[in-house]
């Protein structure tokens, strides 16, 4: 069995922690970097078990935890920091080449000349490593509003290693390391200014503009009135606006990446890429998932029924609605197949109950034994996968979340590292090396992919889409008031529309007509997130709110395709093809969530519970879902991106293995 839970990585006196899973949210925080006078280091990183690849990968996740929430320059720079480590490591196995050291990777040519090798390459190995991770950290976040921290962590960890900092010599035509590993980390600052990303103005987006005004959300603020168009993203004006990294942001957030498309990839093919034109700039996708729903096409109904599934879905998010799911393996997971098309979306997601039609497994393929039912309220559950795989406040994004699963899994005593699940037993250095740099590929290709078609379709998310089609009426039955064909359709016990008897018209006769909710009735209803909780109820549409704090509500770029059903299957699958199996080691991976000790939107959860999943697939499948019931996507988003990431898998790990020579 697989647990996780927080850990600390010791570095002499240097303490590095991070919570296991701290970017699936759930409240866990990451505490200030302590740095104190390291002691002399007697031992390498490798012979005390961890090696020096893991600490700066550790470092790397400081640093994202403390920068502002940018899921794809993350990736990004997970993706550099990997690669250039992987060089590094590479240039001392003559059988291996290097990605970008000694290449030419889209135009850019890092050149290289050899030297004579040393006969005790680990310590060598170390140091190219150290100074290649430590250099391109300093350029990648010395404007990051958690730089004095993320600075002292790296240069700490630098120092207990007993390296020099001051060292920045490019010249190792004479077999430095240290020079080397300088000079492959300005291969990747140089190559990071000219990929498409935009680096030298901070990745602002160049051409890209949102069609609709901002949808100002306040207490006071009811409906969307200043929607043009309610196919296309509209930005959100929120006071006090704190991004998912805690960060607080004055200005109405712009959409993050809509250009992404872009930035070079690691294994995407020209072969699998489109370029769309649109208001003077070419947009390119990859895997391009086609147009979705929209409000006025054939498909408006699956539009309305998708956007209307995320309300009622967040009726889900109350723990006495006296409804109870066995939240086991036994019950949830071992999803076979996904609908191939918008229309028999309604077939695999359950609209009025929650959930999809996973069967679960009836033994743990590992123990042999059966997996134990674990019976909970669906609201505790609901709530607790909304904020676990959210991204709140001291999260490493999605893509770093994933790095963070992959350490807990290489972490685990039953994992043999065997590369693929074959051959001789890795090392902890060769494991994390080629381990980083294949997630890192990955994530990179996840984001160019997810990112470039959220630019091109500019699809809105479903705070505008289901305030503005029940500002518009009910699109169920025209002789009934308050019709309109794109309005929101009506389902009994869930979306009504408010009558003269109705408790929400008393003293309020201006809304009868208007459409009602039963949903969770929003963040107006939870003073003190300690002790109150909103649960559901029947609300006013104009005023539904998605379950997250009010001061983030959703992520500023649009939602289709869903960054994190891309980013968690394309992760899943990698971890499946690097570690050879589908399960996490020993059957089952846990994550242990206390009674009122764990959501930080409001209080809860009322009982104590074990997340629980048997394969990588699942845990990716779950948070999939956990999306929904959070607010921020439909399953409009969710399918496509689920199945472009394991197309992304696959060709990533296709490119690594010819790479490592395997």
């Amino acid at each position: 069995m697989m647990c996780l839970k927080k850990t600390i990585n010791q570095l002499g006196a240097i303490i590095l922690t991070s919570s296991i899973l701290a970017g699936c949210g759930g409240g866990s925080s990451s505490p200030p970097v302590v740095v104190t006078q390291p002691p002399p280091v007697s031992l390498t990183p490798e012979r005390e078990g961890q090696s020096v690849a893991r600490m700066w990968n550790e470092v790397l996740l400081l640093a994202i935890r403390n920068d502002f929430a940018r899921p794809t320059i993350h990736a990004r720079n997970l993706f550099h920091i990997s690669s250039a480590m992987f060089d590094a490591w590479s240039v001392y196995k003559p059988q291996t080449q290097g990605f970008l050291f000694g290449n030419e990777v889209a135009g850019f040519a890092c050149s290289s000349s050899d030297f004579d090798l040393p006969s005790d390459i680990l310590p060598h190995q170390e140091q190219a490593i150290s100074f290649a991770a430590y250099r391109i950290i300093q350029h990648r976040f010395i404007f990051s509003p958690g730089s004095v921290q993320i600075m002292a962590a790296a240069d700490a960890l630098m120092l207990s290693l007993g390296y020099n900092l001051d060292n920045e010599s490019l010249d190792y035509a004479q077999g430095s390391a240290v020079a080397l590993g300088n000079y492959i980390a300005d291969c990747y600052i140089e190559f990071g200014l000219q990929d498409g990303a935009n680096e030298p103005k901070f990745y602002a987006n160049t051409s890209y503009q949102p069609v609709n005004p901002p949808l100002v959300l306040s207490s006071s603020d009811v409906g969307n009135p200043t929607i043009l168009n309610l196919d296309r993203w509209q930005p959100l004006s929120i006071e006090g606006f704190i991004d998912q990294a805690g960060n607080r942001i004055d200005e109405a957030p712009t959409f993050l990446s809509p250009e992404w498309g872009q930035v070079v990839p690691f294994a995407l093919s020209d072969n699998d890429k489109t370029v769309f034109a649109r208001d003077g700039f070419d947009y390119q996708v990859y895997h391009d998932p086609g147009m979705p729903p929209l409000i006025d096409s054939a498909l408006s109904e699956q539009y309305k029924w998708g956007f209307s599934l995320v309300s009622i879905w967040s009726s889900h998010l109350d723990q006495n609605d006296g409804v109870m799911w066995d939240i086991s393996p036994k019950s949830i997971g071992n999803i076979s197949e996904f609908p191939q098309s918008f229309e028999e979306f309604n077939e695999f997601y359950k609209q009025l109950e929650g959930g999809d039609p996973s069967t679960g497994y009836g033994i743990n393929p590992i123990t042999n034994q059966p997996y134990e039912e674990q019976i909970v309220p669906r609201g505790d559950y609901t709530r607790v996968l909304a904020e676990f795989w959210a991204d709140g406040p001291e999260s490493e994004t999605p893509p770093g979340h994933w790095f963070v699963i992959l350490n807990s899994v290489s972490d685990h005593a039953l994992l043999e590292k065997r590369w693929a699940g074959v051959g001789d037993i890795l090392g902890p250095l060769e494991w994390d090396i080629k381990s980083y740099f294949a997630m890192g590929g990955t994530m990179h290709d996840s984001a160019v992919a997810a990112w470039g078609i959220k630019g091109r379709y500019d699809y809105i998310r479903p705070v505008s889409a289901i305030r503005a089609m029940a500002d518009l009426g009910q699109s169920s039955d025209p002789l009934l008031s308050s019709y309109h064909i794109n309005g929101i359709p009506l389902v009994e016990n869930y979306i009504e529309l408010v009558t003269e008897t109705d408790p929400l018209a008393n003293d309020n006769p201006q809304h009868i007509g208007k459409i009602k909710l039963y949903a969770w009735k929003g963040p107006g209803y939870v003073i003190d997130p300690l002790v109150d909780q909103a649960g559901a109820g029947w609300i006013l549409a104009e005023q539904w709110w998605p379950y997250q704090r009010p001061s983030f509500v959703t992520p500023p770029f649009a939602g289709y395709v869903s960054g994190h059903s891309t980013y968690s299957r394309a992760a899943a699958d990698l971890l499946e093809s690097i570690t050879g199996s589908a399960y996490f080691p020993g059957g089952m991976s846990e994550f242990e969530v206390v009674a009122n000790d764990f959501l930080v939107f409001e209080q809860g959860p009322s009982v104590s519970m074990t997340l629980q999943w048997a394969t990588y697939q699942d845990a990716s499948d779950q948070c999939s879902l956990s999306r929904i019931w959070g607010g921020i996507h439909p399953p409009i988003d969710d399918i496509p991106g689920r199945i472009i990431g394991a197309k992304i898998a696959t060709d990533s790990f296709e490119l690594v293995q010819s790479i490592f020579g395997q």
